[in-house]
C-alpha cells in the first residue's frame, strides 16, 4: 500500500483514532449489552460490572500514561492496537470473567489514546496556528458513538449475534487504525517547542537535561507545576456527568415503552456530541476556553434536573442533548486548557492527571448513589440533584485561573 495513501490530515487522522478508542473500545458496549442479555443470558448486575471495570480500567491507564515515559505517539499506538484486540476478544471469548478482563483492557487502552491524541494533536495544530481544528479532533468521540450505535441497532435489527457485533466493530477498528497511523508515520515538520514536546526526537538520541530544556520551556510558557486547580474541577465534571449518564435511561424507560427508541437515543447522543465541538471551536474566537467549559457545565447541570420538574419524552429528550452536547466540549476545552497551562515537558502528565480525576469521579458517582439509596433510601432525583450541584459548584474555579485573569 503506498505511504501516501495513509497522510491523512492531522484533525481526520485524530478524529479516527478517538473514534476507534472511545466509540468502540469504550462505548461500544452500551448498544451490545441488550444483545448480550437476549442471547448470551447476561443480567444487568453482570452488565453492570463489565461496565465498572471499563470505568476502572480507564482511571489505570490513565495513571499508566502519567507514569510511564512512553511518548504520545507511543501512547497512540500502543492504545489503538490495544483496543482492536480487546474488540475481537470480546467476541471470539465466552466467558463472564474474560470479558472482565478484556474490557478493563479496553478502557487501558482508551485511556492511553485519549492522553496520547490529546497531547499530540493539539500542540502540533497549535504549533501550526490551526488551533480552531481541535474541534474535529475531538468530534471524533461523538461519530465513534453514533456509528457504533446505529451499526449495533442494524445488526440487532437483523438478527445478528453479539459476538458478530464485536467481531465487526474489532475490524472496523482496525481500518481505524491504519488510517490513523499517519500520527506517528508521518510526524509534522514542525520545530516549534509545542511540536517537539508532541514529537520528541527518537530514544535512540541521547537525552539532555540541561539548560536547553529549561531555555525550551521558558520559551513555551505555561507554569512550571501541574495545575491541580484543573485537575479538581476535571474530576468534579467526571462525577456530575456519569450520574445522567447512568440514570437518565433508566428514567426513559419509564415513559418509552417502544424498546427502538432506546436503540436510537444512543446514536443521537453521539451525534450531539460530535456537531457540538465543532460550534464550541467557532465559539472560541468569541470566548475564552474556560468561559466555555464553564458554560457548558452549566448547560449540562440544566439538562441533568430537568427530567426531575418536567415528566415527559421530551424532557429526557433535552435532557439528553443537553448531557450529549457538552461532555466532550468540555473534555476539548479542558485538555486544550491543560496543554496552555503548562511547560512542554509536563503536557502529557498534565493531561494524564485530569484523565485519572475525570475517571476517579466518574467511579465515585454511581458508587456514591448507591450507598446513599442502599443506606438512606435516597431515590434517583437525589443523585441527579447531586451531580447538577457538583457542576455548578465545579464552575466556580475554573473561572479563576492561576495567578492572574484568563486571556486566553
Amino acid at each position: 500500500m503506498p505511504s501516501h495513501f495513509l497522510k491523512l490530515p492531522l484533525p481526520l487522522a485524530g478524529l479516527l483514532a478517538l473514534a476507534v478508542a472511545m466509540g468502540i473500545g469504550r462505548f461500544a458496549f452500551t448498544p451490545i449489552l441488550p444483545m448480550m442479555q437476549a442471547d448470551m443470558g447476561l443480567s444487568l448486575a453482570d452488565g453492570g460490572w463489565l461496565a465498572s471495570a471499563n470505568y476502572l480500567g480507564y482511571l489505570a491507564g490513565a495513571l499508566v500514561a502519567a507514569r510511564v515515559p512512553w511518548t504520545p505517539s507511543a501512547l497512540l499506538k500502543r492504545g489503538l492496537w490495544l483496543v482492536v484486540i480487546m474488540t475481537a476478544a470480546m467476541g471470539i471469548t465466552g466467558l463472564w470473567a474474560s470479558w472482565l478482563l478484556w474490557r478493563f483492557m479496553a478502557g487501558v487502552a482508551s485511556a492511553w489514546v485519549m492522553v496520547g491524541t490529546a497531547s499530540l494533536c493539539i500542540a502540533r495544530l497549535k504549533a501550526a496556528g490551526r488551533e480552531g481544528q481541535g474541534g474535529t479532533v475531538f468530534s471524533g468521540v461523538g461519530w465513534g458513538v453514533a456509528f457504533a450505535g446505529l451499526v449495533c441497532m442494524a445488526l440487532a435489527l437483523g438478527g445478528a449475534s453479539p459476538t458478530q457485533a464485536w467481531l465487526l466493530l474489532a475490524v472496523v477498528a482496525l481500518g481505524g487504525l491504519v488510517c490513523a497511523s499517519t500520527l506517528w508515520r508521518h510526524p509534522t515538520d514542525q520545530q516549534s517547542p509545542q511540536a517537539l514536546a508532541a514529537n520528541p526526537p527518537p530514544a535512540t538520541s541521547v537525552p539532555i537535561q540541561n539548560a536547553d530544556d529549561t531555555a525550551l520551556d521558558a520559551q513555551a510558557g505555561g507554569a512550571g507545576s501541574l495545575h491541580w486547580g484543573l485537575v479538581w474541577c476535571y474530576g468534579i465534571y467526571g462525577f456530575g456527568y456519569i450520574l445522567p449518564a447512568t440514570f437518565l435511561p433508566a428514567q426513559a424507560r419509564l415513559l418509552v415503552p417502544d424498546p427502538m427508541l432506546f436503540s436510537l437515543a444512543w446514536p443521537v447522543f453521539g451525534l450531539a456530541s460530535g456537531i457540538s465541538t465543532l460550534i464550541a471551536a467557532r465559539l472560541q474566537r468569541r470566548y475564552t476556553r474556560r468561559e466555555i467549559w464553564a458554560g457548558s457545565q452549566i448547560l449540562m447541570a440544566i439538562g441533568v434536573v430537568l427530567p426531575l420538574l418536567i415528566h415527559s419524552l421530551a424532557a429526557i429528550i433535552v435532557a439528553a442533548v443537553c448531557v450529549g452536547s457538552t461532555f466532550m466540549v468540555i473534555t476539548m476545552v479542558g485538555l486544550q486548557e491543560a496543554q496552555a497551562s503548562v511547560r512542554p515537558r509536563l503536557v502529557k502528565t498534565q493531561i494524564a492527571a485530569m484523565t485519572a480525576s475525570f475517571a476517579i469521579g466518574q467511579l465515585i458517582g454511581p458508587l456514591f448513589f448507591s450507598i446513599t439509596h442502599i443506606w438512606f433510601g435516597a431515590d434517583l432525583g437525589f443523585a441527579l440533584i447531586l451531580g447538577a450541584i457538583g457542576l455548578i459548584l465545579g464552575t466556580i474555579p475554573i473561572l479563576r485561573p492561576r495567578g492572574q485573569p484568563s486571556t486566553i
